[in-house]
């Protein structure tokens, strides 16, 4: 689903303009929660506050809740408790106001193959109540601009790359000024040049003072292109902030270059070091407790005969964060 569906079918005119919080979040939720029928509890009371003029990256495992949190967001479900606000308005119940400043891209691009791209969005800007048809070109042609995709916009869509598709779905998106860009997994399926592509375009928008938030079940994607991240997992928030401190809250772990990695792990594991892992000529482990010393791990190698190349504690990831969080990985790069 894009924007043009959701902005077009929801929205209707726009009656005003919204304006921002005084606290400068663009998305705030408070108890969100969605149950469904059966019983099964997809999101869990979820507070979550997206900053303005943040690339805002939604994490989680595949059915950790990212997607059902968009839809109510958007207004296209409604929760079960809680409430959310969107550019310091109320949704559901100010979706008229709100959705025609707010771009979406939700669970995959929804376009007319037998028509070209440029013929997509026309049709995607005039569904569009608030459009002026005077000026419907000229918005295409920008729109086609800002996402590379000049060149092919006569191209029908069904010849287009999956990478091509997903920018002329936030092509759609981007129609009309928008303050909010949501975009749900926008990389799923990609190969890597694609992926490169849609992060690059984030940036962009990024710089233009677009808020994007952004929802992945990537962590290098989130830790490429996202200022402020949320990590989910089975329907509820475990952390949010910016990227920068949520991998500073972790301990970095402790990693050697060594000819002699089997030497090595076993020397670290005497030592009191755990999760011990070998990878070629590549060592690493928990960091070491605050009464163990590098100095007196670094000399108990070289006692040993174990011949160190690199040796030190290395800054922690986004990754090393939530196996902290969860005691569980997920997808890196996909």
């Amino acid at each position: 689903m894009t924007a043009g569906n959701t902005t077009g079918t929801a929205t209707g005119a726009m009656t005003g303009t919204v304006s921002g919080t005084a606290s400068g979040t663009v998305i705030e939720t408070r108890g969100l929660t969605k149950r469904y029928r059966g019983g099964q509890l997809a999101v869990d009371a979820l507070d979550l506050s997206v900053p303005a003029g943040s690339v805002f990256g939604f994490l989680g495992p595949n059915g950790s809740g990212k997607t059902t949190t968009i839809r109510m967001l958007m207004g296209l479900i409604d929760p079960t408790a809680g409430s959310a606000t969107l550019l310091g308005q109320p949704m559901p119940r100010a979706n008229r106001t709100v959705l025609p400043q707010v771009g979406a891209l939700i669970e995959g691009p929804a376009l007319y193959g037998f028509l070209s791209g440029r013929d997509n969005l026309l049709r995607y800007d005039s569904a569009d109540p608030t459009a002026d048809p005077r000026t419907r070109r000229a918005r295409v042609d920008g729109a086609l601009g800002r996402v590379g995709l000049t060149a092919a916009g006569s191209k029908k869509a069904k010849a287009y790359s999956l990478g091509m598709k997903q920018r002329l779905a936030i092509a759609s998106a981007l129609l009309q000024p928008r303050r909010l860009l949501v975009l749900d997994e926008p990389t799923n399926g990609l190969d890597p040049q694609g992926m490169r592509e849609i992060r690059g375009l984030v940036r962009e928008l990024a710089a233009d003072n677009t808020t994007v938030f952004l929802s992945s079940h990537l962590l290098d994607e989130i830790e490429q292109v996202c200022t402020h991240a949320a990590v989910m997992a089975r329907g509820r928030l475990l952390t949010q902030g910016s990227v920068t401190d949520l991998a500073a809250g972790t301990r970095g772990r402790l990693a050697v270059t060594t000819p002699d990695p089997a030497d090595a792990a076993r020397v670290l594991k005497e030592l009191g070091i755990t999760d011990v892992a070998v990878a070629e000529d590549r060592v690493t482990g928990e960091a070491p407790p605050p009464d163990l010393e590098l100095a007196d791990l670094s000399a108990a190698l070289v006692r040993a005969g174990v011949r160190v190349r690199s040796f030190g504690v290395e800054r922690a990831s986004l990754e090393d964060a939530f196996v902290a969080l969860t005691g569980e990985g997920f997808d890196v790069a996909g």
